[in-house]
């Protein structure tokens, strides 16, 4: 949990269940700062750094772009099947991660509402970072639909990456807040000024 009883808003849900959305919305509508784990996570392997070496040594220059960065398609197609690949992966950015949530953290006063956009709070054991949890879902055809679309990729490959996080009822169950985000952007937007609204009073 954070120090200074600190609001630290827990932003997670399934993969293309429109978190982006909601993040954005609390950032220009709210003011409120948006820490996003995957922009930490990029930071982790930018050219030149630790990680991306320690990667390079495990899996070849085959995981590089010609410009020495991180061909991620590669190293997803490495570890999308590897259980074990996937999980040393993590172990190698996870911390680094968690140190930036840190850093910037201690930048603002203890009085500043945070968002912490983590798309993998259950599933990479980050919920200790934050003080709320709020799980943006949506119907499963829109979800599986949704990531298509984003994509490019088949139904089937679509379901793959899905089931490959918790499910949306599993993480619904371990929220704060549930935002639906089944219908149009007018009724996900209320349901977050709502929220606001009565933490506020």
């Amino acid at each position: 949990m954070p120090n200074n009883n600190q609001r630290i808003i827990g932003l997670t849900g399934g993969i293309a269940t429109g978190k982006s959305t909601v993040s954005d919305y609390l950032a220009t509508a709210h003011q409120l700062p948006i820490l996003d784990a995957d922009v930490y996570a990029r930071e982790a392997v930018v050219i030149g750094s630790s990680i991306l070496v320690t990667l390079a040594q495990r899996y070849g220059d085959s995981i590089l772009l010609a410009d020495g960065s991180l061909n991620r398609q590669q190293l997803g197609n490495i570890i999308f099947n590897q259980p074990n690949e996937k999980q040393w992966v993590e172990q190698q950015i996870h911390p680094f991660v968690r140190q930036r949530f840190h850093q910037v953290s201690q930048t603002y006063p203890s009085t500043q509402t945070l968002v912490y956009a983590i798309p993998l709070l259950f599933e990479a054991n980050l919920t200790h970072l934050v003080s709320e949890i709020w799980v943006v879902v949506c119907n499963p055809d829109q979800q599986q639909q949704r990531l298509m679309d984003r994509n490019h990729l088949s139904a089937n490959e679509a379901t793959a990456r899905i089931n490959n996080q918790l499910s949306l009822n599993e993480k619904a169950a371990q929220a704060d807040r549930v935002l639906d985000n089944s219908n149009d952007r007018a009724m996900l937007y209320q349901q977050i000024d709502e929220i606001l609204k009565v933490s506020i009073e």
